[in-house]
């Protein structure tokens, strides 16, 4: 795998090695293609409920309402209560990007939930787009397309077409990646600063640049300046919202208390996860918790294949800090393959495999991942009673 990576270490140019506009049109297509197929699987799951809904309607939903909320009104100037003094979460939990993206379609005569829809959903284009480029630049073409499919019908991609956040943060992720490779040194901090003000793991996404950074940097000392300053720009954007929440609350650790206080997420080293893997392999209590602790299993496998591959090193960064962020906090189990699906690394020994494979077997592989998968991520939100 590195060997191949390092074949290809020398593009200059943010666009160059695509696949022309034809392997770009793919890709989209790809997308296309799980987006419809997962929406018809909604409307065929929902309709079968005991309160049919809209399939509109679902991609609205939980999370949603929060990012609406910061999009129309603001984020709140302190911390929020109920009656009995007992702190809630609030809209400072949510990250600025997607909202202030919604904001902008608004303004442009677009009533807000379509906004925030059209928004993920141009989005997820945009993901596509960069997913392509980053396998393509890393093992060529077809695990360029092989990433698009595989990612965008994981199980929990149905989020690609909702009013979540996970859309913008899976474009600019991949975007930054794409220019730190092709050392794109203005581009890849804008989109770094931007990924680390969509999510809290955009954390470690400007790790993995200030890893291509130096990297670069030691492959020629004449450029140093261009990767230091993309480094710093997107090191600086976590810290900067998490500042900004504090100084609005008037209390350095508020935003995580507002996340502990919402949602019961905090960083307890993995203690929370180990326990909800423990019980539902003892139990086998319902077949989503099960389904849900298999899915964690499965992309520590896949991570550690993945490593002993040897993939690029800043991707490798990123994914294995963006896991210890997911598997070492509390919070809903059920969010976290949801939380998994940007990681990238989970998914690199199927693309390389599927790049490697004879085109009829990849095709057929994939497919019967993305059947599933697609399924999977339409019942969540159709017949699971719970927040995605």
């Amino acid at each position: 795998m590195q060997a191949e990576t390092e074949k290809k270490a020398d593009p200059v140019r943010l666009w160059d090695a695509a696949g022309g506009g034809q392997g770009i049109l793919v890709a989209v297509g790809l997308l296309g293609l799980t987006r419809v197929g997962q929406l018809v699987m909604i409307w065929w799951l929902g309709g079968a409920t005991a309160e049919p809904r809209p399939v509109w309607d679902r991609l609205l939903v939980w999370d949603a309402g929060w990012f609406l909320r910061v999009a129309m009104d603001g984020y709140p100037h302190g911390y929020t209560f109920d009656d009995n003094q007992v702190l809630q979460g609030n809209e400072l939990a949510f990250f600025p990007v997607y909202p202030m993206l919604i904001r902008a379609g608004a303004l442009l005569g677009l009533e807000p939930g379509t906004a925030a829809v059209v928004v993920a959903w141009l989005a997820s284009i945009g993901a596509a787009i960069g997913l392509h480029l980053l396998g393509t630049s890393l093992y060529g073409k077809r695990a360029g397309w092989a990433l698009v499919a595989i990612c965008c019908s994981a199980p929990a991609s149905v989020v690609l077409s909702m009013a979540y956040s996970e859309s913008i943060y899976l474009a600019l992720v991949a975007g930054m990646l794409v220019a730190a490779h092709r050392k794109v040194w203005w581009a890849a901090g804008l989109l770094g600063l931007a990924t680390a003000l969509s999510r809290p793991t955009g954390a470690a996404a400007a790790l993995a640049l200030a890893v291509a950074a130096i990297m670069a940097i030691r492959e020629d000392r004449k450029q140093i300046w261009q990767p230091l300053t993309a480094a710093a720009v997107a090191l600086a954007g976590v810290p900067l919202y998490l500042g900004w929440v504090a100084l609005r609350v008037g209390e350095p650790s508020a935003w995580f208390k507002i996340q502990t206080a919402g949602w019961g997420t905090s960083f307890d080293f993995g203690d929370s996860t180990l326990q909800f893997l423990n019980s539902t392999l003892r139990t086998g209590d319902g077949w989503i918790p099960m389904s849900v602790a298999l899915i964690l299993l499965a992309a520590l496998a896949a991570a550690g294949v993945a490593l002993a591959q040897k993939p690029w090193l800043p991707l490798a960064v990123y994914g294995v800090v963006a896991m210890i962020l997911v598997y070492g906090q509390a919070g809903f189990y059920h969010s976290k393959p949801r939380l998994l699906l940007p990681v990238l690394l989970t998914l690199l020994p199927a693309v390389v495999a599927a790049a490697r494979a004879r085109p009829r077997v990849a095709v057929l592989s994939i497919a019967a991942w993305a059947i599933f998968g697609l399924w999977y991520g339409a019942y969540l939100i159709t017949v699971w009673p719970f927040t995605l």
